[in-house]
């Protein structure tokens, strides 16, 4: 063997990987995959800007013989005496005050079992890791008869206060805290004289807008589209959410009796009550990229 072919044979070889930007196979998979997720919404828009008529004689990703999107949309507003509007604040209600408080709560708890030493710190974060892998479904029954004991269901209550605990939110906060924020950085703020308080609010949340966003933009979609919850905890249409006063309109005509059959009027709803998500998730979506990135880091 000569030195030439010596060397090379010393050499580290090199395999060639190829480039996923540059993946047809990846390229078709995305592709399907945002198909997938874009027809439904076609779907929805075009079908918002028909009328009844046209929505039942004419194929769905067509638009009708006529424009009815803004005749529509002030149907939507003024049938039935303008409940839909009734609907909207109760679903703004419901959303921002749960989560906020689950946020909050969520942050408060991730960052005490993350920096903090107390007995039963162990046990405590079994009991979250447990929690999450019981279905909320399963806990609406035992809910409704706790409340039912209090006098509160029928109320906007019942249907705020379960949204105050979120498991999962803690478990990510718990995680982003380990991950971010450093415990040198703390220890110099107790020995400054800061007190605990002080030290979260002033030091450890700032740092932590990524994962606040991220898990508040989880716990918003699930509020915002809470069905089961307030199907079981209320009887009077004027507390209903969306979710909930879109389901009643969309199955009055199988009623019987003389209520009409408003397809267009739902279709058109729908399209409401997703717009403003798919806005808030373009606008904030540096930082929950960011956050879910940070979580994933955690070795």
């Amino acid at each position: 063997m000569t030195m030439a072919s010596k060397e090379a044979a010393r050499r580290p070889k090199f395999h060639t990987v190829t480039d996923p930007k540059k993946s047809p196979v990846l390229t078709i998979v995305v592709g399907m995959y945002l198909f997938y997720a874009l027809v439904p919404f076609v779907w929805l828009v075009i079908n918002a800007t028909k009328t009844k008529a046209d929505f039942i004689s004419t194929f769905g990703l067509s638009f009708g013989r006529s424009f009815a999107l803004w005749n529509n949309l002030v149907e939507v507003f003024t049938y039935n005496d303008g409940i839909f509007g009734r609907w909207v604040l109760n679903t703004v209600g419901y959303t921002v005050v749960g989560t906020v408080v689950s946020v909050l709560l969520a942050a408060m708890g991730g960052y005490a079992l993350s920096k903090l030493e107390f007995g039963g710190r162990r046990a405590i974060m079994l009991v979250i890791l447990g929690s999450m892998a019981v279905p909320g479904v399963a806990l609406v029954i035992p809910q409704f008869l706790m409340f039912s004991a209090m006098g509160i269901t029928n109320t906007p209550w019942a249907v705020i206060i379960p949204s105050f605990l979120n498991p999962f939110g803690l478990y990510l906060m718990w995680t982003f805290f380990a991950q971010s924020v450093p415990d040198s950085l703390l220890e110099a703020a107790r020995i400054d004289g800061a007190g605990e308080a002080r030290i979260f609010f002033q030091i450890a949340l700032p740092l932590m807008k990524p994962a606040l966003v991220t898990v508040s933009l989880f716990a918003f979609v699930s509020i915002w589209y809470n069905y089961f919850l307030p199907l079981i905890m209320l009887k009077d249409s004027r507390w209903y959410p969306l979710a909930l006063g879109l389901a009643q309109w969309n199955a009055q005509g199988n009623q019987g009796g003389n209520m009409p059959v408003i397809q267009n009027l739902v279709i058109a709803a729908s399209m409401l009550v997703v717009l403003p998500l798919i806005a808030l998730f373009l606008c904030l979506q540096r930082y929950w990229q960011s956050g879910l990135a940070l979580g994933a880091t955690k070795g």
